[in-house]
């Protein structure tokens, strides 16, 4: 038991707990702990983060409750700007009993001190590295401490969702953040069915005179949408360039990422001339929540900074500052760990390096840190309260609940519009208040407040205009010959319905839109519409227009607008007029119904005698005045004027019962005799597509129709049965000869076609139902805006009734007589009273049952 104690006493002593109520404080660490940091002290993230990063070490220094003893020595290289310089500074860090490394400052640097990194174990801890691809699996000891920029990118990808635009242009510095920011965006935007439209890189070190010329090019695309992913050290100059070429009026967005904001809050205020180049600009700014923590350590700022201003006034205190204190306060908090798990600061030569002893360069001085991968685990496994918020890692080596602010510049300043997370997307609630609550994307929850764009308007732009450029839109139309009512090519001079149609379409749009039209076919057959719109695909037109119509295969190769005209597949095939001659009394019953109802008249005269000769003297007498008694009485009965009374019950029921059929009978028949004297019927031997199909006669169909590709794939008629004409003439011909002649028992074609042809065709006639419904539109390029707006005013014409009106000039015919005819009403079939005679005919049989088994 002794023994047990004294084991508890030591334990208590070594861990450094107080003894007789006196805490001795012993560290379980060496007397101090070097670390180093790179950046560039004279940019915008590192004037503040100097400043942040001196007062966390001094901070953690006066702290009694972190590294009890150990004091943190900091020693600080300036990259000045320069990849080289940062790569050489970190190289001679790892010459010494650097256990940690903050910075790069360079997402470009990043990637290179990572691989070195790797290989001596050092962790870097970068603030302000966001680069997406620098990936935990490639570098395992590199550690962002700040948000990523695949969230920012996140961030875009969802505004530019939330305002309904589908295409932006990337305006980027061409080095590995800039690109790979830009990839991270392009993926995120296709997430969404949106697209980056052109990307625009500038080299690193950018000249005024290069942005100009990139910026003029890009103000000649049709997207109006533009994000700018550039360093804040010359970023303002892009837009004082933009706003020299009038690319801040209005029209414009402008998306710059958290680089503007960083400036804002660092240099605020800003020069007038730079305040007024990036009005109505949007951009992002790390978001860090409220705390009392931040509260006092802003209300320190201007203490830390007295002394150093920025063109006469203080630094600005910005994220980065934030981030880069809680970096330091993250190290300490995990090198307490390490220590406490019985860490040591030890370093040993690298197999591969001690090599390397020729030379001047020293590099077998380079040495492995012995605990950088138990650090490492400390650091990753760190779980705090700090500046930023809550400091802990997600299993992707992110920090938790990544969130941005979202920010409108207006005035001499910006204004908060609303809230990215993502948790919750857009919302005009601060994230903490959403994170403990279920997340919904819905749109109906994404929320911003007002903005004022570029050019001082709440109004949202289109995001695209047509641009300025001098270039004329090619746009093909149908050679067409036959229905040039729709579309007639006659020299330079190109006319008809859909012509029409497509100009008073432009003249509703918002701005101009200049435009030459290309014949498109040899002017001896109808050409191809599928292969017109194919043209558009390839490039070698902007648009085409004219009796196109809306088909799933031609959908997948352009966009079209929404249908000026509704058509579809009819069946066209010659009719004949069924004239009321001397025996059309006959027509309203088939055959076997006259035969039938015959039958009937006689049975239902017999029955009824049956049941009645016993007890009625109407229907006694000798067998001649029986037998014309039954006949006599069963043919009257059609006009209800028997004479014969019946007396027996029995009889009373039959009778009843037939002269309800003969009341449906009767009615049926006037009726259809009504209409084949009062109305002219057309007949003809074909249905319907049904018909066709069942049937081994030649098809006709228009040459350069879709037709022929949907009687083959879709309804597996014979190719041989099909036939191709192109004039209205050869139709009418082909239809007159039919199959027997060489020609074609009926056509299949669109009804705007047909509608025109019957006009003054009244031999022929739609025979069937319209088995097909599709309409007419103008073909664009995929995803483009020119389509959603010509949309827009085909749906304006449909509801102001210009549509119609140019419906009526082109297309409004005078009917022939013929049309007010009907095709031949179907002839009453015995099928349609069946149930009747059943009826009738179980009635007659309980009666005659009950009168044998009941004799009077």
């Amino acid at each position: 038991m002794v023994r047990v104690w004294l084991l508890v006493v030591l334990i208590l002593f070594y861990n450094g707990f107080p003894l007789n109520g006196v805490s001795t404080n012993v560290s379980n660490g060496p007397e101090s702990v070097s670390i180093g940091a790179i950046f560039a002290f004279k940019s915008v993230i590192g004037k503040v983060s100097k400043i942040a990063i001196e007062a966390a070490v001094e901070d953690i220094n006066s702290n009694s409750e972190i590294l009890r003893g150990t004091k943190l020595k900091l020693e600080m290289k300036d990259s000045n700007y320069s990849g080289f310089l940062a790569i050489v500074e970190a190289l001679r860090f790892m010459e010494k009993d650097i256990v940690a490394i903050i910075g790069p400052q360079s997402s470009v640097t990043a990637h290179v001190i990572s691989h070195l990194a790797n290989v001596l174990q050092v962790p870097l801890l970068s603030f302000s590295s966001t680069d997406p691809t620098l990936s935990p699996v490639q570098f395992p000891f590199f550690v962002r401490t700040a948000q990523n920029d695949l969230y920012q990118m996140t961030a875009i990808a969802e505004l530019v969702d939330f305002y309904e635009w589908r295409e932006v242009i990337a305006v980027y510095e061409d080095d590995d953040h800039g690109r790979n920011g830009i990839a991270a965006l392009g993926d995120k935007l296709a997430e969404r069915r949106c697209k980056i439209s052109y990307k625009a890189a500038l080299s690193p070190d950018a000249s005024r005179a290069e942005i100009t010329n990139l910026l003029v090019k890009v103000a000649l695309f049709e997207t109006k949408i533009l994000v700018l992913h550039v360093p804040g050290s010359w970023g303002l100059t892009v837009f004082s360039v933009a706003q020299y070429l009038g690319m801040m009026d209005t029209g414009y967005v402008w998306i710059a990422t958290n680089w503007l904001s960083t400036v804002l809050d660092t240099n605020s205020p800003l020069a007038q001339e730079a305040t007024d180049d990036i009005q109505g600009v949007i951009t992002l700014k790390m978001y860090t929540p409220e705390s009392e923590l931040k509260k006092k350590f802003i209300s320190r700022w201007s203490n830390l900074t007295s002394g150093n201003e920025i063109n006469g006034h203080p630094i600005g205190l910005n994220a980065y500052a934030l981030y880069a204190y809680d970096t330091v306060w993250l190290l300490a908090r995990a090198l307490d760990a390490f220590f406490k798990q019985g860490g040591n600061i030890s370093f040993s030569n690298h197999s591969q390096v001690s090599k390397l002893q020729k030379g001047n360069l020293h590099l077998d001085a380079l040495s492995i840190f012995d605990g950088g991968n138990l650090l490492l685990d400390n650091i990753l496994q760190v779980s705090m309260n700090g500046l930023t918020g809550q400091v802990r890692f997600t299993l992707d080596r992110d920090l938790i609940h990544p969130a941005f602010e979202v920010i409108n510049v207006i005035g001499n300043g910006y204004r908060k519009i609303g809230y990215w997370s993502n948790h919750s997307g857009l919302s005009i609630l601060p994230p903490e208040t959403l994170w403990s609550k279920p997340s919904n994307r819905s749109s109906i929850n994404q929320k911003l407040y007002g903005m004022i764009w570029p050019g001082q308007t709440p109004e949202k732009p289109r995001g695209w205009i047509f641009p300025n450029s001098g270039r004329h839109l090619t746009i093909g139309v149908p050679n067409r010959v036959s229905y040039r009512e729709f579309v007639s090519v006659n020299g330079q001079a190109v006319t008809g319905y859909c012509i029409d149609v497509f100009t008073a379409a432009l003249s509703l749009l918002p701005y101009a839109v200049p435009y030459k039209l290309k014949p498109y076919g040899d002017g001896r057959t109808n050409p191809s519409g599928t292969e017109l719109v194919a043209l558009i695909t390839a490039g070698e037109l902007d648009a085409a227009i004219g009796d196109i119509a809306i088909i799933t295969n031609r959908t997948k190769l352009a966009d079209f607008t929404l249908p000026y005209i509704e058509s579809g597949l009819v069946v066209v095939a010659p009719v004949r007029n069924t004239d009321s001659g001397a025996w059309a009394f006959l027509r309203p019953f088939t055959r076997s119904m006259w035969a039938v109802t015959a039958v009937s008249f006689l049975v239902v005269g017999t029955v009824v005698w049956i049941l009645e000769h016993r007890l009625n003297d109407d229907f006694r007498g000798p067998p001649r005045r029986q037998a014309v008694t039954i006949l006599w009485f069963s043919f009257s009965t059609w006009f209800f004027s028997h004479k014969e009374n019946t007396v027996s019950g029995l009889g009373r029921l039959v009778l009843v019962i037939w002269l309800f059929v003969v009341l449906i009978i009767n009615s049926s028949y006037t009726a259809s005799l009504t209409s084949i004297l009062t109305v002219q019927q057309l007949s003809s031997p074909i249905k319907g597509i049904e018909t066709l199909q069942s049937s081994k006669d030649p098809i006709g169909y228009q040459q350069g129709s879709y037709t022929l590709n949907y009687l083959i794939n879709e309804l597996r008629i014979d190719e041989s049965r099909l036939k191709p004409f192109n004039s209205p003439g050869e139709f009418a011909k082909a239809l007159k000869d039919g199959p027997h002649k060489g020609g074609v028992v009926a056509m299949v074609d669109d009804r705007a076609y047909i509608e025109l042809f019957l006009s003054t065709r009244c031999e022929f006639s739609i025979v069937g139902e319209q088995f097909t419904k599709n309409g007419w539109g103008f073909a664009f390029p995929k995803d483009s805006p020119l389509a959603v707006d010509m949309s827009t005013a085909i749906l304006k014409m449909s509801e102001n009734g210009d549509l119609q009106r140019i419906h009526d000039k082109w297309l409004l015919r005078r009917a022939c007589s013929s049309q007010g005819a009907t095709m031949e009403v179907d002839r009453l079939q015995l099928r349609s009273f069946w149930g009747l005679y059943f009826v009738c005919g179980l009635a007659f049989l309980i009666a005659l049952l009950v009168r044998v088994l009941d004799p009077p």
